[in-house]
């Protein structure tokens, strides 16, 4: 499939086949919608639970972005039953878009309000739901002058299920009757950790991770690292680019930093290595395990930064850089929580990475806080579960 805005702009308007077979069978049709990479990636685990759940159902799961399709269709396309675009809200448009696939219920994710289609799917007595329901402090400062037409758009929904009690009230402000309005916790959160199935010799003393990281952090990560590590001489340093492509970059800055280093392809340990590069694919997640502390990269570069969560679900505590505006709603949790910390600076990233290796009792209280992240936002996935079967029994 080509994935660029011609494709979508033509298919937004219902310019696209669907399988001859889709309407013959009249299996229920549940429709899934992510605007983008953020909302695709936080359905996955509930697609695959519910591909698992509702073996016979049709799960039908749309974008509005070409990121966010291209991500679909490699992530989630063997669980689920069709991917397109999210139709363009417009009569004709959506009219042949139900009319081709016939949802029998449809999850949005976030933040996405279609008014036209919200009104006809409640015309035809489609269930329509916000899922992983939120509202930005600056979108709801626009959104508040046209409270009037949100009461109205709102009440087409069957069900407002939010993140947290903050997006209750600003849904609960803008029109959505209090009886359909329920917090369900956030399905990020909603995550276990991978198998442990690889090894790696610790050595002695904590171990520094500095995951996912672009060119221009290297140099912070490695300058942190010696700094830290003349207080903290047991100090170990696992790098985990988050291209491979750059690793003769990377080998070259520790060379004229005159730092020593193994590789992970070779099984070097740190029984004999203070730095190790990790070279191989697919092992990140994992390695979160064997950390005492995790960086974060992509988020000193203007990348937007990458999700911490693969770390905080091993309770470890998370540093990120200013630039995290991908996973900004993760990281509001997590800094307010005390299981993550967001740094303007190298000095302020070498400050937080000593508190935790010095202090003993508040590294303890940042690892418990971590669990309690996920404590509090477990549970959304069977939320969602919960209220498909409800309506799947009717």
């Amino acid at each position: 499939m080509d994935f660029n805005r011609k494709v979508r702009y033509k298919t937004q308007l219902g310019f696209f086949n669907i399988p001859e077979s889709w309407n013959i069978d009249n299996k229920p049709v549940i429709m899934f919608h992510g605007v983008s990479v953020g909302e695709v990636i936080a359905l996955e685990k509930l697609l695959s639970k519910a591909r698992e759940v509702f073996p016979d159902a049709k799960i039908l799961l749309t974008t509005g972005t070409v990121t966010g399709q291209e991500i679909a269709h490699k992530k989630l396309a063997d669980k689920v039953d069709f991917i397109t675009y999210f139709p363009a809200d417009l009569p004709f448009v959506v009219e042949n878009f139900l009319n081709k696939f016939r949802p029998s219920m449809v999850f949005i994710a976030e933040t996405e309000i279609w008014p036209y289609f919200s009104f006809v799917c409640k015309k035809k007595n489609i269930p329509v739901f916000t899922i992983n329901g939120r509202i930005s402090d600056s979108s709801f400062k626009y959104y508040k002058p046209f409270k009037f037409f949100f009461n109205w758009v709102l009440n087409n929904y069957s069900g407002i299920y939010t993140q947290s009690e903050d997006d209750n009230s600003k849904f609960l402000y803008l029109g959505s009757a209090p009886e359909k309005t329920e917090i369900m916790g956030n399905l990020k959160f909603d995550i276990t950790p991978p198998n442990i199935d690889i090894s790696l010799v610790k050595g002695e003393g904590p171990i520094l991770l500095a995951g996912s990281t672009h060119p221009g952090e290297d140099e912070i990560v490695f300058d942190v690292y010696q700094s830290l590590k003349s207080k903290h001489p047991n100090l170990k340093l696992l790098h985990a680019s988050r291209h491979l492509t750059r690793l003769d970059d990377i080998k070259k800055i520790l060379a004229d930093k005159k730092l020593s280093f193994g590789l992970r392809s070779n099984n070097d340990g740190f029984d004999k290595f203070d730095i190790i590069l990790l070279d191989t694919l697919g092992e990140l997640a994992k390695m979160y395990y064997y950390a005492d502390i995790a960086f974060i990269g992509g988020s000193f570069c203007k990348t937007g930064g990458h999700n911490p969560l693969e770390a905080a679900i091993w309770n470890k505590p998370v540093i990120s850089g200013p630039d995290v505006h991908n996973f900004k709603d993760i990281y509001k949790i997590l800094t307010s929580f005390e299981a993550g910390f967001v740094v303007k600076t190298k000095d302020e990233f070498i400050s937080c990475a000593d508190n935790l290796l010095s202090d003993s009792e508040f590294y303890l209280k940042t690892s418990a806080a971590c669990k309690n992240v996920f404590d509090a936002q477990h549970g959304a996935l069977d939320f969602v579960i919960n209220k498909i079967q409800k309506i799947l029994s009717i």
